[in-house]
């Protein structure tokens, strides 16, 4: 009979594990999970709303004779604290990295729910890879309205599955479409908009994202990349030339604090020494050490290039582009996809690294940057006061299992839990 019982109860508990895994839920923190990635104690609920930005380039239509002027449309979803009486819970249909196929991700948002009133809490706008869209990091979005922020994820317009076209506009208007989304949530009215508070806002960006956040932050471009022929035509990237009058004025003073994940262009010519000191926003780098889109090398120059702020540089040792930011790939992404030629499964997940443990790793990390400086909850410094090499940490507790004067591990990760991670501080000036 005990026999029989094990197996049952097994059987039960795989078939649960399977049907979990079906409904590709973005929520999960493992058991492992460092401390600050817990979610917090608010509910959430998450809309969907329609911006679109005036007389803007139409990078697609551009050609050496014209350079006509449209209506940028862009898709955003909204994560924000809602009514103490909502019900968690909700799901988001969106697409894979083919285009084409629909898939169901499971989260904790409640969809259009009451906000909450009473309270402005900051701005986090999350922008995409290349190509990407608005769920990609869902799990981020979700995770930190969570803890008292509204969270803002933009499809960007020529750079999404479904519409992916043009790289100059990738190019030229990821910083745009950051600064526009800022302004579009300052000015929203109703329950939602009195809510924001986009004078304190951060941002996160991956590969482009982070390309785009980086050129936010005031580090402009070489001149070398505004004549690229594949790049943005005409010379239009000068807009946001190093040193340019431009550039200054799409910089941001509501923006505290930027966090880029696996940023993109260093690796060809897009900054030097001159357009890095630009940036001088509070910065933390995420970056897997062996990125060959980004290029790892590549990055570490943005981390010790960006001497006009303090900036930190996570690591993650082995893993590739996906380190940190996209979303665990959808059960649907497993299979070779015709239209692409392999499997979508790519896109989204690392060789090395477990997604979902890289993405509580990201969230506790993005709790304690946010937190300190959109909040300024100084209490969250020791996250990032840390020994370079977690692996150099020393686990030193007492009876009680607390801390001791000689415990060096990383703060909030459990014993153990912390190796293959590096991180590094800079200071202004250094």
């Amino acid at each position: 009979m005990r026999t029989t019982l094990t197996a049952i109860g097994l059987a039960t508990c795989l078939f649960s594990a399977s049907a979990a895994l079906s409904e590709n839920r973005i929520d999960r923190i493992r058991p492992d999970a460092p401390v600050l990635a817990a979610y917090g104690p608010l509910p959430i609920g998450v809309q969907t709303l329609e911006f679109v930005n005036p007389g803007q380039n139409d990078i697609v239509n551009t050609t050496a004779d014209d350079e006509p002027l449209y209506d940028r449309p862009l898709t955003v979803e909204v994560w924000y604290p809602a009514a103490a009486d909502t019900t968690p819970g909700g799901t988001y249909q969106t697409e894979l990295r083919d285009g084409e196929t629909i898939v169901t991700l499971h989260g904790r948002a409640a969809r259009d729910a009451t906000p909450a009133t009473g309270t402005k809490y900051p701005l986090i706008v999350i922008s995409h890879g290349y190509p990407g869209n608005r769920f990609l990091m869902s799990h981020l979005g979700e995770n930190l309205a969570s803890k008292g922020y509204v969270t803002v994820a933009i499809d960007h317009t020529d750079s999404t599955y479904s519409n992916k076209v043009a790289f100059g506009s990738t190019l030229l208007n990821r910083p745009i479409d950051q600064r526009f989304v800022i302004d579009s949530m300052s000015a929203l009215d109703g329950p939602l908009g009195s809510i924001v508070n986009a004078d304190v806002t951060g941002v996160v960006g991956y590969s482009m994202g982070g390309y785009g956040a980086m050129i936010f932050g005031g580090a402009g471009v070489t001149q070398g990349s505004t004549e690229y022929a594949w790049g943005t035509p005409n010379g239009l990237l000068a807009r946001h030339l190093a040193g340019s009058d431009s550039l200054a004025a799409l910089v941001d003073d509501r923006v505290k604090a930027i966090i880029a994940i696996g940023p993109w262009g260093m690796n060809t010519g897009f900054w030097n020494a001159e357009g890095l000191a630009g940036f001088k926003k509070p910065l933390m780098l995420m970056a897997g050490g062996v990125d060959d889109v980004s290029v790892y090398a590549a990055i570490r120059q943005i981390f010790t290039g960006t001497s006009g702020t303090t900036r930190h540089l996570l690591s993650f040792d082995g893993a590739n582009h996906n380190a940190a930011a996209p979303m665990p790939a959808p059960e649907e992404s497993w299979a070779v996809s015709e239209s692409l030629g392999y499997a979508p499964f790519d896109h989204y997940a690392d060789a090395v690294w477990d997604t979902n443990r890289m993405n509580n790793i990201t969230q506790h990390f993005a709790t304690a940057f946010m937190d300190l400086h959109l909040k300024s909850d100084t209490d969250k410094a020791s996250y990032l006061d840390l020994v370079e090499r977690a692996t150099d940490g020393v686990t030193a507790l007492d009876d009680d299992g607390k801390p001791t004067a000689e415990h060096t591990f990383w703060a909030g990760f459990a014993p153990r839990t912390a190796q293959g991670l590096n991180f590094e501080t800079l200071t202004k000036g250094n």
